[in-house]
């Protein structure tokens, strides 16, 4: 593990795994790097890939108050810190590349999920209610309310999770959440924003996520300046290490 500091003081932990060009993988909402060990496995012979732990996750600080600025210059950090010339995204993490406007060489988001026709709508008081959850000290009510009103899961599949080892770990990373929806504002496909990126970007999807997830995506792609979108098999909102690796070498390149 290496550590960097952040515009504003903040300490950010990363690992480095492999060789070749860089590739910094950003990560969504309940995740960190200990999420990306089997995609950093498989991306490893073709790139040096870093992984790092967004602000208030894992072994990263998480300065206050918060504000979504705070993350691009994060990413930002870690970017100067191991030249990394390429970027890929996951989920709500998405908008903390896309919003960052660094100058990678090529980038790819991952599923962002923009609320396009089809999808469920935003959740009523979405941010409030986390930060009312957060501020109450009752982490497990802001994951809670992510996993059945703004993902979807069934209320008695949380219910399940309470009951095993992961929960208390979701419960440690749910004031994150508010940061995910702060960066993701109104979840609509911000048109105006993908139309000055100037980065060639790659938007992925899994054919086993739903029709709208998949149609946010190719809504993405056709709005950016230089978009181009791919579908791969894979499972819901998540595609396997060696297919992201595959689609990753075919777009970014090896050298």
């Amino acid at each position: 593990m290496d550590k960097v500091v952040s515009k504003d003081g903040t300490e950010l932990a990363y690992d480095v795994t492999g060789r070749g060009p860089g590739l910094v993988l950003i990560a969504g909402a309940f995740t960190g790097r200990a999420y990306f060990a089997e995609y950093a496995e498989a991306l490893s012979s073709a790139y040096t890939v870093i992984s790092y732990d967004r602000r208030g996750r894992g072994d990263s600080g998480d300065t206050l108050p918060y504000a979504v600025e705070r993350e691009w210059e994060d990413l930002d950090a870690v970017r100067s810190a191991t030249d990394a010339r390429y970027a890929c995204a996951f989920s709500s993490g998405s908008m903390v590349l896309l919003q960052a406007g660094l100058p990678f060489e090529k980038q790819v988001v991952v599923e962002p999920p923009f609320r396009v026709e089809g999808a469920p709508p935003v959740p009523e008081r979405y941010v409030e209610r986390l930060q009312e959850y957060v501020a109450a000290g009752n982490p497990g009510g802001a994951a809670e309310l992510f996993m059945v009103e703004a993902v979807g899961q069934p209320k008695e599949v949380v219910e399940q999770i309470r009951q095993t080892p992961m929960w208390s770990g979701l419960e440690a990373m749910a004031p994150t959440l508010v940061y995910d929806a702060l960066q993701m504002g109104d979840s609509a496909v911000p048109t105006e924003l993908l139309g000055s990126v100037d980065v060639p970007t790659l938007g992925l999807y899994s054919n086993a996520s739903p029709e709208w997830l998949q149609r946010a995506v190719r809504e993405t792609a056709a709005a950016l300046r230089h978009g181009s979108v791919g579908g791969h098999d894979g499972t819901f909102h998540t595609l396997p290490p060696e297919t992201l690796a595959k689609a990753l070498t075919g777009y970014l390149g090896t050298s």
